[in-house]
């Protein structure tokens, strides 16, 4: 159905450009009718065996393909939202409408420039951003305990292991005690990504830990997480940990894929429930259910899943379905943290954020503050 539908949408948005496209005066003046067409039937095809025949199989061929024909998408979308806002601003021809033909032309260039800068910025290693968060529960001999999080690796054709092992270098260099993945960390289609040997030489004090995404609930992604297990990684299935006297590590199934497939039960009470005291850090691929969790007495919540958008203004329509995009939240008292992504989904273009890796200081209330004079 999601294919179906993403076909359906990439090809309305292929008509629209080549139908705007028509009526530049470049076109017009050096291509034929017949030309434009040829051309928009070549790239739709890109795009389609991308999406069905590379984004299923796996191999060198399969993946070149799918690496283009997700790039496609990821270019005509720009094109067609430079377009349509050139319709919205003439009031789909109501307002100056001699200049509409060259207003499209300045928006296909403009369209394809963003492509070009969402291109650099999906390409570029990515970031780390830093957050320091009190926790109020927290023993002062865990106070400055460093965690790093990682989410939507979608590790796979388009991002393999030679870019995750880029990613494990990024790691060790921020020196965690705490390592987690908040889910879609394998893409789950066709090609999987060789094995990672580096993963088994992070050593981390208080562990390797993931959650389950959405992608984990694709059968293909089995012998991936198997490597992750092998590799030392705890899955935390709707439950807790206790990673040290006063430091409890919890974490919930997709609540997206328990919505979408009408499954019974109630993950973040399992997760939450008789746990010793202290702080509680609860990882949900989904950032859904914050107000709950802060009631529950969690301190900080760490979800991914939304990737701030990806590709603006894509933000805006993911936005109304979750609300909190990327970045940091204040629920209640309670810290969520919501990461923009590791990598990419699709074509792998971002604009205008780059991906994130997410490092976390763990800091202790203060027993006692001194009191300004």
């Amino acid at each position: 159905m999601f294919g179906t539908l993403l076909t359906a949408g990439f090809t309305l948005m292929l008509a629209y450009v080549l139908w705007r496209a028509g009526s530049v005066p470049f076109f017009k003046n050096y291509f034929s009718r017949r030309w434009i067409v040829g051309l928009g039937t070549l790239v739709w095809l890109v795009f389609f065996f991308g999406r069905f025949f590379g984004h299923q199989n796996a191999g060198a061929l399969a993946g070149a393909i799918e690496v283009a024909g997700m790039t496609i998408l990821g270019v005509v979308f720009l094109i067609a939202t430079a377009v349509f806002i050139v319709d919205l601003f003439t009031l789909f021809g109501f307002l100056l409408p001699k200049r509409r033909p060259p207003l499209f032309g300045l928006a296909l260039v403009a369209g394809a420039a963003m492509a070009s800068i969402a291109l650099v910025q999906g390409l570029r290693e990515p970031a780390v951003v830093s957050y320091e968060v009190t926790l109020p529960s927290l023993p002062v001999e865990l106070d400055r305990t460093v965690l790093v999080a990682l989410s939507d690796t979608h590790l796979g054709a388009i991002l393999d292991s030679r870019w995750m092992n880029d990613r494990i270098v990024q790691i060790q260099a921020l020196r965690p005690d705490l390592l987690v993945f908040t889910g879609d960390i394998f893409e789950g289609h066709g090609a999987m990504p060789d094995p990672i040997p580096a993963l088994n030489h992070l050593s981390v004090p208080l562990g390797k830990w993931y959650v389950d995404g959405n992608h984990e609930s694709h059968h293909s992604s089995e012998p991936g997480l198997k490597v992750l297990e092998e590799a030392g990684f705890r899955r935390l299935e709707n439950q807790w940990a206790e990673l040290a006297p006063g430091l409890i590590l919890s974490g919930v199934n997709d609540l997206t894929n328990q919505r979408r497939r009408n499954i019974d039960g109630d993950p973040l009470a399992a997760a939450l429930a008789n746990r010793p005291k202290g702080a509680t850090i609860l990882l949900s691929h989904t950032p859904w259910q914050t107000d709950r969790a802060a009631q529950a007495g969690v301190e900080l919540m760490l979800s991914g899943h939304t990737h701030g958008g990806q590709i603006w203004p894509f933000g805006y329509l993911v936005q109304r379905v979750y609300p909190f995009l990327a970045g940091r939240y204040d629920i209640n008292g309670m810290e969520l943290l919501v990461s923009r992504g590791t990598g990419t989904w699709g074509p792998r273009m971002r604009l205008w954020h780059r991906s994130e890796i997410i490092k976390v200081t763990l800091r202790a209330p203060l027993k006692n503050p001194v009191k300004r004079q």
